[in-house]
């Protein structure tokens, strides 16, 4: 299986040189079917890491969390490579202004994991709780957050946004119906237009790597 990272840094290359308007069908098969034949390892927690922007959301969640005297989160590479896998398919597969009932909690088909249209009933709540198991074999379930900027996502864009959140504040520091969970993991991600956070009660021992 292709490692998730170097997919999608394979891929923006691609992109970047071609341009989707540019490439024509038979190339894109021709490329994409060149770039999963060079890939053929699973990704590690060692191969995870955060750009400067993921790592500033990581450290103000927890700039955050102590103004309010809670203890720091300790980060997760397994929950941060769901995040990043997420933030990917999103802005890949998922048409925000086109959404219909589906939240950006949603998942596409295009992945190596189960695919769901999550809307605001929590209907399909399973689908988010079950991905850092399907995606990264973390033991826990997961509770994620998440953002869209149409001019692209931000550190403090999205916690201010989400502090403004009845509905993501409180997980953010473990209030109201979060208030008898303990946070033990925390994964982050950011690309293009979209930011989430990861939270989970089960322990990670990965330490966090910055993206050279």
């Amino acid at each position: 299986m292709c490692k998730e990272g170097q997919y999608y840094e394979n891929y923006d290359r691609i992109k970047e040189i071609w341009g989707p308007d540019n490439m024509n069908p038979s190339m894109r098969i021709k490329l994409i079917t060149a770039l999963f034949s060079f890939c053929s390892y699973q990704l590690t927690a060692q191969d995870v890491c955060l750009s400067s922007e993921e790592k500033r959301l990581y450290d103000l969640i927890m700039q955050y969390r102590k103004s309010k005297k809670i203890k720091a989160i300790p980060y997760s590479a397994k929950l941060t490579r769901v995040a990043q896998a997420h933030v990917r398919d999103l802005a890949v597969n998922f048409d925000y202004e086109n959404r219909g009932d589906c939240n950006p909690h949603s998942w596409s088909s295009k992945g190596n994991w189960s695919d769901c249209c999550y809307t605001a009933d929590h209907s399909k709540a399973a689908c988010m709780w079950n991905k850092p198991k399907e995606i990264a074999g973390y033991e826990g379930e997961g509770y994620e957050i998440a953002y869209y900027s149409s001019g692209g996502a931000s550190a403090t864009e999205g916690l201010d946004g989400w502090k403004k959140s009845p509905g993501h504040n409180p997980l953010l520091i473990n209030s109201g119906n979060w208030s008898k969970m303990e946070w033990k993991a925390i994964g982050i991600g950011i690309y293009e237009q979209y930011g989430v956070v990861w939270f989970g009660e089960i322990e990670d021992s990965s330490k966090i790597k910055s993206c050279n």
